[in-house]
């Protein structure tokens, strides 16, 4: 049975089942992953950006002759954002070659072609099934990031410290746990768009006006997700000079996730890229003890940064793609082979 989901009105025992399902699949695809934690996880199904929907189904087995409800084996939802319908699938292993997954997709396709939008977009991560699942959807690749993990327990803390502090003259670096200060919102704002034509995937877009960061912001912490910002600033203007964020997620507090690390094309060359990711890093090991990995993805063009993660000793894991696909097109054939 597939039906409409809200996980805003659905049971407890609904989120439940829901995460083990999610569970299942990062043992069968992603065993080196953290398991997911109930913690938040209603929150961050449901909380979106100002201007964004999210629109969810779940594939769901027939009540048990008790009335109880029966287990959730697939879920899809679209967040239709911009010009583009996002899409995320999860299907049981025990389930998975039976046509569960492609039903779900064309639900969600439906809805964004009846919505006016014109195209599809996934994140696919790298040596899935997800990949040969999508391919055969006929979605293509567009762009690849690599991710890379750092292992924190063997981090030598006394050569990052070093680090930390080995940026040019003329720059302070700053911690700010939950976002930076309002009346660092503008050059924040501004130093975010230095990578607006650069390396934005579609998929995960950066946020460049000072309302919209704030908006980010707020939404992280109602999702459950709790932000880190560090920032050099050029003491002379006053003007961020480079950024880095991480974010700490209620559903696998042990493993946070990296966001943008800029550094503003004028201030390139002075050590702070590095300075300021190892400067996270340190701030992290005393905000969030709990923590024991922290997981990055970049650009593959990126050599700068690919440089930089190594010698922090981040270790590259496995490609992170985004595919997308015309949503016409695949409504069409999907409906014409069922």
């Amino acid at each position: 049975m597939v039906r409409e989901w809200d996980p805003r009105t659905a049971s407890s025992a609904e989120i439940a089942s829901l995460l083990d399902t999610l569970n299942a699949v990062l043992a069968a695809d992603l065993p080196q992953d953290p398991p997911w934690r109930v913690s938040s996880l209603r929150e961050y199904l449901a909380e979106v950006m100002p201007g964004e929907r999210r629109i969810s189904w779940v594939a769901q087995d027939e009540p048990a002759a008790d009335g109880t409800p029966g287990a959730i084996l697939g879920q899809v939802h679209v967040l239709l954002l911009g010009n583009i319908g996002v899409l995320e699938v999860l299907v049981h292993p025990s389930v998975r070659r039976g046509g569960l997954g492609r039903d779900l997709v064309l639900r969600a396709a439906r809805r964004v072609y009846q919505e006016g939008f014109e195209s599809i977009g996934v994140e696919v991560v790298g040596d899935t099934p997800a990949v040969a699942f999508y391919e055969s959807l006929r979605f293509s690749r567009e762009y690849v990031e690599t991710r890379s993990v750092l292992d924190l327990s063997g981090v030598d803390w006394g050569e990052l410290a070093g680090m930390s502090t080995g940026l040019g003259t003329g720059y302070r670096v700053d911690f700010h746990p939950g976002g930076p200060p309002d009346e660092l919102m503008e050059t924040y704002a501004r130093a975010k768009a230095e990578i607006r034509d650069v390396e934005d995937g579609e998929l995960r877009p950066s946020s460049y006006d000072p309302q919209r960061l704030r908006d980010s912001l707020d939404c992280l912490h109602r999702r459950g997700m709790k932000p880190y910002i560090v920032l050099a600033l050029h003491e002379q203007t006053g003007e961020v000079a480079g950024l880095t964020e991480v974010v700490v997620p209620a559903q696998h507090p042990t493993r946070a996730d990296q966001y943008d690390t800029i550094v503003v094309q004028d201030h390139r060359g002075y050590g702070i890229d590095r300075a300021i990711k190892a400067r996270m890093l340190l701030e992290l090991r005393s905000a969030e003890p709990q923590l024991t990995e922290v997981q990055t993805w970049n650009a593959q063009a990126n050599e700068a940064m690919l440089k930089v993660n190594a010698e922090l000793g981040y270790r590259t894991d496995r490609d992170w793609c985004e595919y997308s696909v015309d949503v016409a097109d695949l409504v069409h054939r999907l409906d014409a082979t069922r």
